[in-house]
């Protein structure tokens, strides 16, 4: 049975991939809900509550992820360019913020329809798991549009800056008005919304669970979003629950071991393959990232420098990291980590849907997570300890002779205060081991971190520039079309 859902908005909601699907229902006020009349269609609406595209090409090159490799060096267009130097980008190609923004509010019209026929219907325990993992991937997809798409959370702060329109219903007229409401009060039902889901999700109601919000993987959400609130001990908490007692021995990637020994190919496989233990949320999303293979402004010469031992940009422990290193021609470089599937559309013409199947959270991010927090309580040792657990899996030949202690932390970052050490070990360690994975974005945003991108003008003279904090720029453009339903741009 094929569950058509036919929702659109001018927020940007489309479940069908063509233009040519979206555009067909303009004309009416679309109502297919009687066909979820059971729990196994239930199950088969929910599976596609996730952001259909990715976030990596405007994040990563937004972010102190990407450089300007030189005059005569890569490719240059709007997609990969443009949120280099800060600027919006028109229109919804692939890789877009406005095709992200599309994709949740997608995900999110799916959870709400779900939703919707659960309470409908008398489905009883059966669909629980199913309203579980609708309501916690509505608040994932909405907890991730207000970090692209909105100011940043402050701890402590009034917050009253605008958020995002939270839709928890489905739509039933083509064009239909929403508030943005405030971060404070996106936050607020992102939480709600998260707390009742957590507590339905199951591990066992799915053939193939990495591909759904399980306990796991929901706990995984929840300390990310708690860490975004400042609520340390919940993050602990949170973090201590992907796990049998908290324990992430043997569950994060083993980048200097098992990774390291695969071929190229299997290597790039293994990084999003749904039998590894790291992975704990795997989406199916619609992109052509891999195939951004050298454009100008990305993962440089200078960037290869942080996997290398000693010097300036190496790691605490001196050594290497022992991450793939592949390169398209110096100086244009890639982790490899995504493997792109296709869905030929038509067999003669091969045509059809590039996509990758993309980690929305893993264990590593978790256990980092839970570093965090417990440096921000002052658990300085226990902060230590999780943060050496992912060096002693990526730095190569590591002895335990190379952990982290205080005192290295202090010399190698030159500061007398440990927390503000640690932190910076952790936020470094996070960048490397994300690398092409729209993580350091996050990390900029919630730590008020400046970003710093190198220019090369005509004549080969480089300059730094800077996006300062407080920059109206490092929020993400709201679609054009959402102004039809009364959703206000950022400033500029």
């Amino acid at each position: 049975m094929k569950i058509k859902i036919s929702i659109y908005s001018v927020l940007g909601m489309c479940l069908l991939l063509s233009t040519q699907g979206c555009n067909k229902y303009l004309d009416k006020e679309p109502d297919n809900r009687t066909e979820i009349n059971s729990v196994e269609k239930v199950a088969q609406l929910v599976a596609t509550a996730y952001p259909q595209y990715d976030y990596y090409t405007f994040t990563e090159a937004a972010s102190d992820n990407a450089e300007d490799k030189g005059n005569g060096v890569g490719t240059i267009d709007d997609v990969s360019t443009l949120p280099y130097f800060w600027k919006d980008v028109i229109g919804d190609d692939t890789g877009t913020s406005t095709n992200y923004w599309n994709g949740c509010y997608s995900g999110i019209a799916a959870a709400n329809q779900a939703l919707e026929a659960i309470e409908k219907n008398n489905f009883g325990a059966a669909a629980l798991p199913y309203k579980g993992e609708a309501l916690v991937a509505r608040a994932y997809a909405h907890f991730m549009l207000v970090t692209f798409f909105a100011k940043e959370y402050v701890i402590g702060g009034a917050n009253d800056s605008p958020g995002i329109p939270y839709v928890t219903a489905p739509e039933t007229k083509v064009i239909q008005q929403y508030d943005r409401g405030t971060v404070q009060s996106t936050y607020e039902k992102i939480e709600k919304d998260l707390t009742e889901g957590l507590a339905l999700l199951s591990a066992t109601a799915y053939k193939v669970p990495k591909y759904h919000f399980t306990p796991a993987a929901g706990h995984a959400f929840a300390s990310r979003f708690y860490l975004f609130k400042g609520e340390w001990q919940k993050v602990i908490d949170h973090a201590n629950a992907v796990t049998v007692g908290g324990d992430y021995t043997g569950i994060v990637r083993p980048i200097n071991t098992t990774l390291s020994a695969l071929s190229t190919a299997d290597y790039r496989a293994a990084f999003t393959r749904s039998d590894q233990k790291y992975n704990l949320l795997l989406a199916n999303q619609y992109s052509v990232y891999q195939r951004l293979t050298s454009p100008r402004y990305g993962y440089g010469a200078n960037l290869v420098k942080m996997f290398a031992a000693g010097g300036v940009y190496g790691n605490i422990t001196g050594k290497a990291y022992a991450n793939k290193i592949l390169s398209y021609g110096v100086p244009n470089y890639t982790t490899y980590k995504y493997y792109e599937y296709f869905f030929l559309t038509d067999q003669v013409a091969q045509i059809g849907y590039p996509y990758l199947m993309a980690p929305l959270l893993t264990t590593d991010e978790a256990l980092l997570n839970r570093a965090e927090a417990y440096a921000k309580l002052s658990q300085y040792e226990n902060a230590l300890k999780d943060a050496n657990l992912i060096l002693a899996n990526t730095v190569r030949s590591y002895t335990a002779s190379d952990a982290a202690t205080q005192t290295k932390v202090a010399t190698f970052y030159n500061t007398a205060d440990p927390k503000e050490g640690i932190i910076k070990l952790i936020l470094d360690i996070k960048k490397a081991q994300f690398l092409q994975e729209g993580m350091r974005w996050m990390d900029i945003v919630r730590n008020h971190l400046p970003v710093k991108h190198n220019l090369f003008d005509a004549s080969g003279v480089e300059t730094i520039v800077t996006l300062e904090a407080n920059d109206n720029r490092r929020v993400f453009q709201i679609p054009e079309q959402a102004k039809l339903s009364g959703v206000p741009l950022n400033p500029r």
